[in-house]
């Protein structure tokens, strides 16, 4: 299945990420950044569904919870930066 993986500046901001997306019924899972966009050395970023990311920037957007950047995970495990 597809997924995306949204960017986030440190562990914490992760997890509040995951915590907001799953009160409004969003899987999310918070995991280590890919290395090749993980940036500062601290990589964290938070994984979901093809099917939710417009709905998971809506709420993080309203719960001024920063994107830094979204990723498209393709069928072949290269990454493609998305821009909403």
């Amino acid at each position: 299945m597809p997924y995306y993986l949204i960017t986030c500046r440190s562990l914490t901001y992760a997890q509040r990420t995951a915590r907001v997306l799953e009160r409004v019924g969003i899987r999310a899972r918070v995991q280590r950044a890919p290395a090749s966009v993980a940036e500062e050395g601290c990589g964290y970023c938070v994984r979901l569904a093809e099917r939710d990311l417009k709905q998971a920037v809506q709420q993080l957007s309203a719960a001024e919870l920063p994107v830094r950047h979204i990723y498209a995970v393709q069928p072949d495990g290269s990454l493609r930066e998305v821009f909403l």
